[in-house]
């Protein structure tokens, strides 16, 4: 609305005592609407952690080339959540949940998921046959991209009604993991044994299958289980972002 009209319609409501409300309103609600929905700060903070993570875990991992391989989608990830800030900022909680699963990314590629001390850890604890920090990675790989996948339906607009949006999300988590697993395939192929440490099988013939069982939980923890608190900081952000 310019002066002009807001003049008009102050004029309307009773005098300059109006009219100075109304432009006092006006500006509040600009200086609202030109407000960042989400907190650079805390932003920051998670990246910085993570180029911290990144830098030492390059200093002397288990494997170079495994330890390329598994940062790659870090690499990705960090420049095109900074380029799309401005224009697409996410929720909190998919920021936090982001730079937990570069962490764990960073953490796997630098023993190789088969020798994370954790998971060996966890092995003694439960009782396994083998080092399960691989299916830890393979459960952020469902959860995270189901959590992107239903904020961009939702968000801007392409999915409507609650089940599609869950099972379109799921959809893609899943998509994404049998492409992760087609890569594997290719890198075994290319690389023959030296793909060994990349894949962290362990002698389970039955690994492509349980990775993808993992992506799946992860997912479904995602449209489920974090659902309400996700929809909580959608609507906080707004669709119009």
């Amino acid at each position: 609305m310019d002066s002009d009209a807001i003049l008009i319609v102050a004029s309307r409501r009773g005098g300059v005592d109006s009219c100075q409300q109304v432009i006092h309103s006006g500006k509040i609600n600009a200086q609202m609407n030109n407000t960042h929905p989400i907190s650079v700060r805390p932003l920051l903070l998670g990246a910085a952690l993570v180029l911290v993570a990144l830098a030492v875990s390059f200093i002397n991992p288990h494997d170079r080339l495994t330890w390329l391989m598994e940062v790659m989608p870090v690499l990705i990830a960090l420049p095109l959540l900074a380029c799309t800030y401005q224009r697409f900022p996410l929720t909190p909680l998919l920021y936090f949940l982001i730079f937990l699963h570069a962490l764990i990314l960073i953490v796997g590629g630098t023993y190789t998921y088969a020798h994370v001390p954790v998971g060996f850890w966890v092995q003694d604890l439960l009782g396994l046959a083998r080092n399960p920090y691989d299916k830890l990675g393979h459960l952020w790989q469902g959860l995270v991209p189901a959590l992107v996948a239903k904020e961009i339906f939702v968000r801007r607009h392409f999915v409507t009604g609650r089940k599609m949006v869950a099972f379109l999300s799921i959809c893609v988590a899943m998509a994404i993991s049998a492409w992760y697993e087609l890569i594997e395939w290719w890198a075994a192929v290319i690389m023959g044994q030296g793909a060994d440490e990349f894949l962290g099988t362990q002698g389970d013939q039955w690994d492509t299958q349980s990775d993808m069982c993992m992506a799946f939980i992860g997912a479904m923890i995602a449209v489920i289980l974090l659902a309400k608190w996700h929809d909580r900081q959608i609507t906080r952000i707004g669709s119009n972002r």
